[in-house]
């Protein structure tokens, strides 16, 4: 129902102009820097999205945009497009980002940066935050205990408290070394039998000879996003925010042969970054670092907390375009309002 809710309301916006004018309105406000943060490409309609990104935007590698945003004077004659700049990017590098992003970048000549997990990239694990869910749904008990609370796994709403259960403690781990051991206790205390590789291809990264393809295409440019994807705020050590840090950059230039100046806090939202984290960041020589904060960056905003608009392939291009433009914002507060309105639901059938 909400789904539908979404896509009705994004379809009024865009047909009755209200997000081209949004679009325009931009424009005429100075300099503005659009970053769309998705993080699959196999799960939804990237082709429809891009394809309409291309036609709005002036579409940028993230590098690119950045210099532009910060030295507005540069080329600035040179520029004959005075759309809003945008750039495309996805964290943690998974697979997809080879087999369907890839494809439609080339295809559709949009560039596109992703933001890359060196340790991932080299033990071709399931991503940590993929593993609650999994263990969950293939463990070989019918009860167990965790953190004084009894779970009954005959019953899948139990499963799911679970699955969410081993994700808090995994993301609250105050090291990488303290995350792999909890996830190896609950591995073990579940019963989850080794797997084969092929049922993590899914949910793994890409290997360094893809990405090279990939950089080589020109259509492909590459962040870094540390080196096992830790909470930085919630760690404990300093020197291992420090290397989280500096030694995913030095490990993507050493498999990349380029520079690398942009990185991705993990999770990226106020409580996941610290004071540590961002200088550190500053220290390992980044020029720039992305959070997950909303919002449209400006020639005044902090450098290394860079905010993004949050995409997912799974929705509609209608609601990114809106969500894109920064309409749907305005918005959202009165659609979501009317949620449970029976009325709507009739007028939304005879829509769709």
């Amino acid at each position: 129902m909400r789904k539908q809710v979404g896509i009705f309301v994004a379809a009024v916006l865009y047909y009755s102009g209200l997000v081209g004018l949004a679009r325009w309105l931009m424009q005429q406000r100075g300099s503005h820097l659009i970053i769309l943060n998705y993080h699959r490409a196999s799960t939804g309609d990237l082709y429809r999205h891009l394809l309409y990104l291309r036609r709005h935007y002036r579409v940028l590698h993230l590098e690119e945009a950045l210099e532009e945003l910060f030295q507005p004077d540069r080329d600035k004659q040179k520029r004959q497009d005075r759309r809003t700049p945008l750039v495309v990017t996805f964290d943690d590098g998974y697979y997809d980002m080879y087999t369907h992003a890839f494809v439609l970048a080339r295809k559709l000549q949009v560039p596109i940066s992703i933001f890359l997990i060196p340790g991932y990239i080299e033990n071709k694990k399931r991503f940590w935050w993929k593993e609650g869910r999994y263990l969950a749904q293939h463990t070989q008990v019918e009860q167990i205990t965790i953190a004084e609370r009894t779970y009954q796994l005959r019953d899948p709403a139990e499963r799911v408290l679970l699955a969410q259960s081993i994700d808090h403690s995994l993301r609250h781990a105050r090291s990488v070394i303290e995350r792999e051991e909890s996830l190896s206790r609950f591995r073990q205390v579940l019963g989850v039998p080794d797997e084969r590789a092929e049922e993590q291809e899914k949910d793994r990264s890409i290997g360094w000879e893809e990405a090279r393809e990939m950089q080589q295409s020109g259509r492909v440019s590459f962040g870094a996003h540390t080196m096992h994807h830790p909470v930085l705020a919630y760690m404990s050590d300093a020197d291992e925010v420090r290397y989280e840090i500096g030694e995913c950059r030095q490990k993507l230039e050493q498999n990349l042969s380029r520079p690398v100046y942009v990185f991705a806090y993990p999770i990226g939202k106020t409580e996941h970054i610290d004071e540590t984290a961002i200088q550190a960041v500053r220290d390992a020589g980044y020029r720039w670092a992305v959070t997950t904060l909303r919002g449209i960056n400006t020639p005044d905003s902090d450098p290394y907390q860079l905010r993004r608009v949050a995409s997912e392939v799974s929705r509609h291009w209608l609601v990114m375009a809106a969500e894109t433009s920064g309409i749907w914002y305005l918005f959202s507060p009165v659609w979501k309002a009317i949620l449970d309105k029976e009325k709507v639901s009739n007028l939304i059938k005879g829509f769709l």
